[in-house]
């Protein structure tokens, strides 16, 4: 004879709302709510790339708890948004760095063509778009990724002739968490932004990924392979911390 209690069930925890609200000085901050198995407490970020704010939660953490904690930091969320470079426009009187140097963009819509280099009177590179207004920005996007995946196809194909190795395919991504990627079919993938970026930063990414159709890891190994293929592999990484996320700035 077994001798048993029933236990009635905890009420269902209500689903978590997707955002809050968090306010400070007259200012309204979205942020996302996210559960994290992993995490042990609560923490906000600030995406350098998206300027999106997420506020994460132990799985089993008081939502309650959480959005107190978020309300209270609403100081902290504003001094970080402060913080990120403003938006720039890829439009006509616009800049942006093309290979690492400043380029204008000037729209010419009587001109032949989509969109091309050259020198300006007064000496500045120019990017200039020909065509009606409304096809401006596809045609600027059109010939970044164009330039960009010019540029990473010969990187690749010198540094994977270098290796003895062979791209399945490269693609060109607006990645927002990495630069490059490398699956395990050994297709390589990039951001387009990479055009942005001085040429040794280009190589260098060209260079990891490339290194990973030998090693696909992050071992002593494959960093050995990465700077025999890149000898500015040190410089391309400081230049990546310290400029990569406003590289996003360019929309």
């Amino acid at each position: 004879m077994i001798l048993g209690l029933r236990v009635a069930r905890p009420p269902a925890r209500a689903a978590d709302p997707s955002h809050i609200e968090v306010r400070h000085n007259g200012d309204i901050f979205r942020v996302a709510v996210r559960r994290v198995p992993a995490a042990r407490r609560f923490t906000l970020r600030v995406s350098a790339a998206t300027g999106g704010v997420v506020l994460s939660l132990p799985a089993r953490a008081d939502l309650h708890t959480a959005l107190d904690f978020a309300a209270r930091h609403g100081g902290w969320i504003a001094a970080r948004l402060a913080r990120l470079p403003d938006e720039a426009p890829l439009e006509p009187g616009g800049r942006f760095p093309l290979r690492g140097v400043e380029h204008w963009i000037e729209h010419r819509p009587g001109a032949r063509g989509t969109a091309w280099t050259e020198t300006g009177a007064d000496g500045r590179p120019l990017l200039v778009v020909a065509g009606a207004a409304e096809h401006t920005h596809r045609r600027i996007l059109d010939f970044l990724k164009r330039e960009a995946k010019r540029d990473l196809d010969r990187a690749v194909a010198v540094h994977a002739g270098a290796l003895g190795v062979k791209a399945a395919k490269i693609t060109l991504r607006d990645t927002r968490s990495r630069w490059g990627s490398c699956s395990s079919t050994g297709r390589l993938n990039f951001s387009w932004r990479l055009i942005f970026t001085p040429p040794f930063v280009l190589d260098y990414l060209a260079a990891h990924e490339v290194g990973h159709l030998k090693e696909m890891n992050h071992s002593a190994r494959f960093w050995r392979i990465v700077h025999r293929l890149c000898q500015r592999t040190d410089d391309a990484e400081a230049w990546l911390k310290r400029h990569g996320a406003g590289l996003h700035r360019y929309r």
